[in-house]
């Protein structure tokens, strides 16, 4: 009877660890696709390398930039944002000039479920330029950032 009381906790005790190897392991995955999403359609896309479709696919399309203007909420839509990207793409744009390389930090990813919040710091000429907080939610297709509050150092 103690044997089978013991290999039963064992049992337990495997399962339980199994379980917690298996969902450390999904949240890693949702970590990495997050990182993934915010590298190349902010990072990248917005700024390093001004690609406007890389932008689309991981923005949705409802995505705004929200800012304090007075005691309003300014609105930048996604629409404009990509627009403007194609524009200055089309531009006399050198991606190796200086101004045109921006270095970016991952200070804090949290996720929960299907919501998730990104925490990223941006330079550009060794300057800490922006501090961004990037709100994303898991679609059918995938992760898609849905909203930006930042602010301008």
């Amino acid at each position: 009877m103690k044997s089978n009381i013991k290999l039963l906790a064992l049992l337990a005790l495997v399962i339980s660890l199994l379980f917690s190897f298996i969902s450390k392991s999904s949240q890693q995955d949702e970590m990495e696709a997050v990182k993934k999403v915010v590298f190349e359609s902010y990072i990248n896309g917005a700024f390093n390398e001004l690609d406007a479709d890389s932008m689309e696919e991981g923005f949705h399309e409802d995505f705004a930039i929200y800012s304090a203007k007075g005691e309003a909420i300014d609105k930048y839509p996604i629409a404009e944002w990509v627009s403007g990207v194609r524009k200055r793409k089309t531009d006399d744009y050198n991606p190796k000039d200086p101004k045109n390389v921006w270095d970016h930090k991952f200070v804090n990813i949290d996720i929960t479920g299907g919501a998730a919040q990104v925490k990223v710091e941006l330079r550009n000429q060794g300057k800490h330029v922006f501090t961004d907080y990037l709100s994303l939610l898991k679609f059918d297709s995938g992760w898609k950032i849905v909203g930006k509050v930042y602010h301008r150092h």
